[in-house]
């Protein structure tokens, strides 16, 4: 099977009422892990790349595609997260993206842009990723919290009166929404609560477009716990409680996407080993000691999300 575009997934997800794990990456023990879980898992599976990872290592997306061939029964897409800009997105689509996110909440200088030039961004690269049968995913609104090079103050929700004028100028295939959620370690400023009335009101009005959770990492104790253990020094971190995902999935989440929790588990998991056995100098065998944790979060995220045993 060759990479799936997003959208088959999503209208899936919709059907059955459950979402797609999107797992964002930056290393080929990432990927293979993921991929693992979501074979045992018999689970449709979206992998993000940020446009950090990609300056990291421009090689990620050929890895991803040696995963999605050793693993033709598993429907697997490849998507670009945050894309800046129409050029960056089209790139990704000319490489052969299946999907690609743009944010055009922000203009190319990545300052807060008005919802015009968000609509017109947005119309521009669906319609030239949707010749190629590429899905397109916008945002309205914006994300807060620090993610790659980006460290936004504040937060703006998403507006539900502006969605459906958005969905249906701009073609998009799913929609981000901002209600609460945040990317990096400390998700709320205070309570940790979703604005779970701002995304039934955006439901109602677009009930047939799938709609994304970013931002959406639980940050399991069990991790931070075991980063401080062994040496690692981290400041105040408030995740995103299961019980509230589990509810913004049953009002039309059909994508969450989870990049931290994976970070925190590796990086526990490597911390553990090298202060265990500090003789240890190969990064295989340092590195490779957490695939099977990774398999593990990612197996229960897709238990917890519904979307065990769809494929």
């Amino acid at each position: 099977m060759s990479k799936v575009p997003t959208k088959i997934l999503l209208d899936d997800a919709m059907k059955k009422k459950y979402a797609v794990g999107a797992f964002a990456i930056n290393s080929m023990e990432q990927i293979s892990s993921i991929v693992e879980a979501a074979s045992r898992c018999r689970a449709p599976l979206i992998i993000m790349i940020s446009k950090k990872s990609l300056r990291y290592s421009k090689y990620l997306p050929y890895l991803i595609d040696a995963a999605i061939k050793e693993n033709p029964d598993i429907p697997i897409s490849m998507h670009l997260d945050h894309g800046e800009s129409f050029d960056q997105c089209k790139k990704a689509i000319d490489f052969g993206f299946s999907s690609v996110m743009i944010d055009g909440t922000f203009d190319e200088k990545g300052k807060p842009s008005s919802f015009d030039y968000n609509l017109e961004v947005t119309r521009k690269v669906a319609a030239y990723a949707h010749r190629f049968g590429v899905t397109v995913e916008g945002e309205i609104g914006f994300i807060g919290g620090k993610e790659d090079d980006l460290d936004i103050e504040g937060q703006k929700f998403t507006d539900p009166q502006k969605v459906k004028e958005f969905v249906e100028y701009t073609g998009v295939d799913a929609l981000a929404v901002s209600i609460g959620n945040r990317h990096g370690l400390n998700k709320f400023e205070g309570e940790q609560k979703l604005r779970l009335d701002i995304l039934a009101e955006i439901n109602k009005r677009i009930p047939g477009i799938p709609l994304v959770l970013h931002g959406a990492s639980s940050l399991p104790q069990k991790y931070i716990q075991k980063i401080k253990k062994y040496g690692g020094k981290l400041q105040q971190m408030k995740g995103v409680p299961i019980e509230q995902i589990k509810e913004a999935i049953g009002l039309g989440i059909r994508k969450v996407n989870i990049y931290t929790d994976i970070t925190l588990c590796m990086t526990a998991e490597i911390r553990k080993f090298l202060l265990e056995k500090p003789e240890v100098i190969d990064p295989r065998d340092y590195l490779g000691t957490c695939r099977e944790e990774i398999i593990a979060l990612v197996s229960n995220k897709m238990a917890e999300f519904g979307s065990v045993n769809k494929v």
